[in-house]
């Protein structure tokens, strides 16, 4: 209260009460002004709420209907709820950063609201689209959801709720009254008596997200519009906040997801597993990614149009190896594509998203018999490679509800991954078992293919070759040995070059003994053949003993007696033209390699490795250079390397010093040798042109049988054409060859004579 006196000691009237509050009356602004610029925000929100309270203590006018009258008044909560907005953006945030679930940030908000209205409590019910039902969320945490509960609730069709749900309409009402709107009131008993103000949840886009009611007990007084006014004034903001838990909500899952196909690569394409390995994991993945209680895969068997399993479910803690169930059948589990849900998904490539199966007629019961287990709901989706189904697989009874649209999305990317999984590992049962019949098939080889210790033995005790002196003749005529006779000599001329003190003789017998076995019996690429191109670079290295080093004349001489094993007696072209599997495997120099890739089979054969005691260094150079000189045998190779020879001693001049130098010797000395019968006596060479050229004639009528024209050479038609294919032979490759050879090694020259 102000003073009464009437006059201060400058003379000016003293303002009473009265006077000030009609002065305040008349000039709003004023005070408006005043208040902001004077007063604190605290004692402002205090005087609002001591306001409030006041005004609810104070008598209501009715209406015309005796029911209580109240005028909607915004100005009252705009300023009285400023505070509580500020302090529900804080914990929205805080929410949202610490625990950004959809269920958490609307029970934070419905929180805040409810004590913004004064409402006494408060239920929160959240929608789902997939299924257009409705369900009641508390903040009561779980095991299986330490972020809150939703609980299914029955009968929900005439319930407050619901109807709002359904109409996207606010309703204010008591329990104690009935309407035919909803016949089944709202989820509070009818006593005591309640007041209830449902109001509906939306996205900014106007999609439904759950539905908010209200509760104020008899002396608490009802809800008015104003109240649905502040509702909306905090679901704006509170709008703000679902979007980004909603964004986040979808980001963990895709997160989830991603981790889990990181995890499923990983496992599957990191490791060479067996199906029934790369089955329980998919199983397992999926499981955990849904949040199924168990999980089943069936594949589909084509021939008999069945889907079966052995391994046929999945229980337990994914991440616990000790906790997990695996339901292994002795009997695979087996039934008809079309048959039952799984069947069903295999026949029409479509998924299907069940509730409850057991209201679906085409549910199979007859595997929940078999293993006891009861199914509710269940997720079945195909597993496509080709666009054809090779699987399905099922998840059964997720954990909280039935599976929803984001757990079928979510499986569908999965689903792809499942399928190349198992592609992957069907494609490595094949390539194993494949392994294992070539193991076998490699044994069987190595059997007949390996030589006995019989013929060890009768080597060892044949008598010596005579005149082992004209081995080392360039003129020396292979046929004036038999067959047993040529392994004794080429074993004689192995030590001879190198003697025994780094080699074993038992394993140089059976080695050279298992080389003749290899080469097969065709008229001209066969072990004579093999023989007398070693003799001819035994007869080099003999001549002209220091032009290679040891390692290079042990490489050129076990490259020689191994240059053409398993040859068929048909050339490369004819090997591409055909469609031969090893055509597949090397797409050039495709013999060569085969050759050289025999040699390396049989120094892996027990007793055989002749080059045991070198030193790694050693055996890995000596490998290289047999390599090198083997493949330097193509004839497709041959006039490059003549060209560059050429070039180097006509031009530069040989440099013995130059690693290329000395390779490019290496490969035409191999060229030599393996054309050495054009250098032989004039009777020599005519026996080896008759075999060579009942060799090309066979390839010919291999060619006519399949349908194509074979190159005059091999044209068993025209052996008139012999003499001329042989000079050109003789003239094109043979006599440039010997002429390279003649100038680098000079000791090497009647080889060259012989051919002219």
């Amino acid at each position: 209260m102000m003073r009464s006196s009437s006059h201060d000691e400058t003379g000016n009237q003293d303002l009473n009460s009265e006077k000030v509050a009609a002065f305040l009356h008349e000039n709003p602004d004023f005070i408006e002004e005043y208040v902001i610029n004077n007063v604190e925000l605290e004692l402002l929100e205090r005087w609002v709420i001591r306001a409030s309270q006041k005004a609810r203590k104070r008598p209501q006018s009715m209406d015309v209907n005796g029911r209580p009258q109240r005028k909607t008044s915004l100005s009252r909560w705009k300023f009285c709820v400023h505070a509580d907005k500020r302090k529900m953006l804080q914990e929205l945030t805080t929410s949202l950063y610490t625990n950004p679930s959809k269920g958490q940030v609307l029970s934070e908000l419905v929180a805040t609201v409810a004590s913004a209205v004064n409402a006494d409590r408060w239920n929160l019910y959240l929608y789902d689209k997939t299924i257009q039902e409705l369900s009641i969320f508390t903040t009561e945490k779980e095991q299986t959801n330490p972020e809150g509960s939703v609980h299914k609730i029955e009968n929900t069709e005439n319930t407050v709720a619901a109807f709002v749900a359904k109409t996207l309409e606010s309703v204010r009402t008591i329990n104690t009254e009935q309407d035919s709107r909803f016949p089944d009131g709202a989820a509070v008993e009818r006593e005591p008596p309640t007041y209830i103000l449902a109001h509906p949840i939306q996205q900014p886009d106007g999609e439904l997200t759950g539905v908010l009611e209200l509760y104020r007990d008899l002396e608490a007084g009802p809800f008015y519009e104003e109240d649905e006014e502040i509702i909306n004034s905090y679901l704006v903001w509170g709008g703000i906040a679902l979007h980004y838990a909603e964004m986040y909500s979808k980001l963990a899952r895709q997160r989830k997801l991603n981790n889990f196909l990181l995890a499923v690569v990983r496992s599957i394409f990191q490791d060479m597993i067996v199906m029934d390995s790369v089955i329980v994991k998919i199983m397992t993945f999926g499981q955990k990614l849904v949040n199924a209680d168990r999980a089943s895969l069936f594949l589909v068997d084509r021939r008999s149009k069945e889907l079966y399993a052995r391994i046929f479910d999945v229980s337990g803690d994914p991440e616990d190896e000790s906790a997990k169930t695996i339901l292994e059948t002795s009997n695979e589990i087996r039934f008809p594509i079309g048959k039952g849900i799984a069947g069903h998904v295999a026949l029409t490539g479509h998924s299907l998203n069940i509730p409850d199966v057991y209201d679906d007629h085409r549910f199979n019961r007859t595997v929940d018999q078999q293993t006891g287990y009861r199914t509710r709901s269940l997720l079945c989706m195909p597993i496509f490679i080709r666009n054809k189904v090779i699987g399905v697989v099922q998840m059964v009874n997720k954990e909280s509800g039935p599976f929803t649209k984001t757990d079928e999305e979510a499986f569908a990317t999965f689903a792809t991954y499942c399928g190349l999984a198992l592609h992957h590992a069907k494609l490595y049962d094949k390539i194993r078992r494949s392994e294992q019949k070539y193991k076998v098939a490699l044994e069987v080889l190595s059997y007949h293919n390996t030589c006995t210790e019989m013929e060890v033995n009768e080597i060892k005790h044949s008598s010596s070759i005579h005149n082992t002196q004209s081995l080392m003749d360039f003129q020396f005529s292979p046929h004036s040995l038999d067959y047993d006779q040529k392994v004794s000599a080429a074993i004689f001329m192995f030590i001879d070059l190198f003697g025994l003190h780094k080699f074993d003789e038992d394993y140089l017998i059976r080695f050279t003994l298992t080389v003749r076995k290899n080469y097969r019996r065709v008229p001209y690429h066969n072990w004579e053949h093999g023989f007398t191109v070693a003799n001819a670079m035994y007869a080099i290295i003999k001549n002209a003993r220091g032009t290679f080093k040891p390692l290079e004349e042990l490489a050129l001489f076990v490259a020689c007696l191994c240059h053409d094993l398993d040859h068929r007696g048909k050339n490369n072209q004819f090997m591409v033209t055909s469609a031969s599997p090893l055509a597949a495997i090397y797409t050039t120099s495709t013999l060569e390699h085969h050759h050289f890739n025999q040699s390396v089979s049989i120094l892996q054969q027990d007793g055989h490795n002749i080059f045991k005691n070198l030193s790694s260094g050693e055996y890995k150079q000596v490998l290289r250079n047999i390599k090198h000189c083997i493949l330097a045998t193509d004839l497709a190779l041959f006039f490059q390397t003549k060209d560059r020879l050429r070039e180097i001693v006509f031009n530069e001049g040989f440099d013995s010093e130059s690693n290329e130098h000395r390779i490019l010797l290496q490969a035409i000395a191999m060229t030599a040798c393996d054309l050495c019968a054009s250098t032989k006596p004039w009777e020599e060479q005519r026996k080896t042109v008759k075999v060579i050229f009942e060799e090309f004639y066979e390839q010919g009528d291999a060619e006519k049988a399949r349908g194509r024209e074979p190159v005059p050479m091999m044209d068993r038609t025209k052996t008139h054409e012999q003499p001329a294919s042989q000079v050109g032979f003789l003239t094109a490759i043979c006599k440039p060859c010997y002429e390279i050879l003649a100038a680098i090694i000079p000791e090497s020259r009647p080889m060259l004579d012989g051919c002219l």
